[in-house]
C-alpha cells in the first residue's frame, strides 16, 4: 500500500468493520500506517459503568512545538439493511469514480486524506518543523463517554499540549470547499412531565387531562423565540421531539403526559442560563387556564440532561486563515465560516486548544450506499497538505 494515495489508505480503513463500539481492526490498521511515517503510537482502552469498553489511539510525530492535532474517529454507524446496499458496505468497491463503504465520508475518508497528506509532505520536504498528533477515538458514533474526552485527559496527564486542532468531520454540504466549521451550537435536552388525574372521557369534570396542561407548557417553551441569533450564530431553536401518555385507550383520560425536547443554542446562552429561562417560562405559564378553566395551576416537573454540550466559537486567526487559504488555493473557492450543524468532538477539544473542522462532502453520511468521489479524496488530501505547510510556516514566523 502506498500511503501517499488516499484511495488506498481509505480502502484499507473501510475494510475494517469498525461499527461502534467495535474496533474492527481500524485502529490497528491506522497505527501501522502512522508507524511507517515515524509516529509513536499510544493505544488505550477506556471503560465506564454501563457503557462498552472503547479502544482509542493517540499518535505523535515530533517532540517540539508548534504542535498541531488532527482529531477524528474510526467507528462507524451500523449499515442498516445490508440488502439495500448496491455494494458490500465493507468492501471499498469503486464504481463510476466513487468509493462505496460505511465510513467513506463519516469519517474514515478524512483520516485517510490526512495520512496521505502527511505522507506527501514528508516525501516532498520532510516532517514538519514541530509536531503532529492524531487523536482518534472509537466512540464518536456511540455515547461519547469512553472516547475523545478521556483520551484528551489521558494525553494531557502525560504532558501533551497542543497549539491548534483540526477535526476531519465532513463539513461541506454540496462541494469540497463550501464550509469550514469554526464553532458549534450547544445542545441541551430535557424531559417535561405534566401530572393529571386519570378518568373516563365521559366525565371530564372528575379527571384532569394532562395533555391540556402539556399543550400550554409546550407552547411556552417554544414561544416567544429564545433569541434572534448574532453575527456568529443563527437563532437558538427548541424542538419538541415527542409527547407521550403511554395510553392505548381512546376513552380514558391519561394520568400523565411526558414531552421530550432538545435545544440547539448559540453563545448568547449557557446551559445553566438556558435552563433558568425555560424554568421561568414554565412557572409563568403553569397558571394559565385557557385550556383548563377553573383548574389549579398545572402540576409539572422538568429534568435536563446532565451532559449538555456548550456552544463555542474559535477566533484563532492563524488557524482559520491557514485553512481558508489552503482551500482557496486547492479549489478556488472561498469557504464560508460556519457554526451550523450538530455537535462533534470539537466540543471537547476546544477546552485544550483552538479548533476548526473541515472534511469531505457529507451528503451520503449514515446513508445506504455511503460513498465518496475519488476526486474529492484527492482534493481533500491536497487541501490538508497545503494547510499543514501553511500553518507550520505561519506559526513559526508569526
Amino acid at each position: 500500500m502506498t500511503l501517499t494515495d488516499p484511495t488506498q489508505t481509505l480502502a484499507a480503513l473501510i475494510r475494517c468493520p469498525s461499527v461502534t463500539p467495535d474496533e474492527g481492526g481500524a485502529l490497528t490498521t491506522l497505527s501501522a500506517m502512522l508507524a511507517e511515517l515515524g509516529f509513536t503510537n499510544d493505544r488505550v482502552t477506556f471503560s465506564d459503568t454501563g457503557t462498552p469498553d472503547v479502544d482509542n489511539l493517540y499518535s505523535r510525530l515530533g517532540t517540539e512545538g508548534p504542535h498541531l492535532m488532527f482529531a477524528g474517529h474510526t467507528d462507524v454507524v451500523p449499515v442498516g439493511d445490508a440488502g439495500a446496499w448496491t455494494q458490500d458496505p465493507f468492501a471499498a468497491e469503486i464504481i463510476n469514480g466513487e468509493m462505496y463503504g460505511r465510513g467513506a465520508v463519516d469519517m474514515k475518508g478524512g483520516i485517510a486524506c490526512f495520512v496521505s497528506a502527511l505522507a506527501r509532505l514528508i516525501a516532498r520536504r520532510g516532517a514538519p518543523a514541530g509536531s503532529v498528533s492524531l487523536l482518534i477515538t472509537g466512540d464518536e458514533e456511540g455515547p461519547s463517554i469512553n472516547g475523545t474526552e478521556k483520551l484528551l485527559a489521558h494525553a494531557t496527564a502525560k504532558g501533551e499540549h497542543w497549539d491548534a486542532a483540526l477535526v476531519g468531520e465532513p463539513t461541506n454540504p454540496d462541494q469540497l470547499g463550501d464550509m469550514i466549521k469554526i464553532g458549534r451550537r450547544g445542545s441541551l435536552s430535557g424531559v417535561l412531565t405534566v401530572e393529571g388525574v386519570q378518568g373516563h372521557v365521559a366525565y371530564p369534570h372528575l379527571a384532569d387531562n394532562p395533555l391540556r396542561g402539556m399543550l400550554t407548557l409546550a407552547k411556552a417553551l417554544m414561544q416567544p423565540p429564545l433569541d434572534a441569533g448574532n453575527e456568529r450564530f443563527p437563532p437558538s431553536n427548541l424542538e419538541v421531539t415527542s409527547i407521550d401518555t403511554g395510553n392505548p385507550s381512546s376513552n380514558v383520560i391519561p394520568a400523565r403526559a411526558t414531552a421530550r425536547f432538545n435545544i440547539r443554542f448559540n453563545d448568547i446562552w449557557t446551559a445553566d442560563s438556558l435552563a433558568a429561562e425555560l424554568r421561568g417560562r414554565l412557572e409563568r405559564a403553569a397558571g394559565e387556564n385557557g385550556l383548563r378553566q377553573g383548574r389549579d395551576p398545572v402540576r409539572y416537573s422538568i429534568e435536563f440532561s446532565d451532559r449538555p454540550s456548550p456552544s463555542f466559537v474559535t477566533r484563532d486567526t492563524a488557524l482559520i486563515e491557514a485553512l481558508s487559504a489552503a482551500v482557496l488555493e486547492a479549489t478556488g473557492r472561498s469557504s464560508s465560516l460556519s457554526t451550523t450543524g450538530g455537535t462533534s468532538d470539537a466540543r471537547f477539544i476546544k477546552n485544550y486548544c483552538p479548533v476548526v473542522e473541515f472534511g469531505l462532502v457529507g451528503k451520503t453520511m449514515h446513508m445506504v450506499d455511503e460513498r465518496v468521489a475519488l476526486t474529492d479524496l484527492e482534493g481533500l488530501t491536497t487541501i490538508y497538505e497545503v494547510f499543514l505547510e501553511r500553518w507550520f510556516d505561519s506559526v513559526r514566523t508569526g
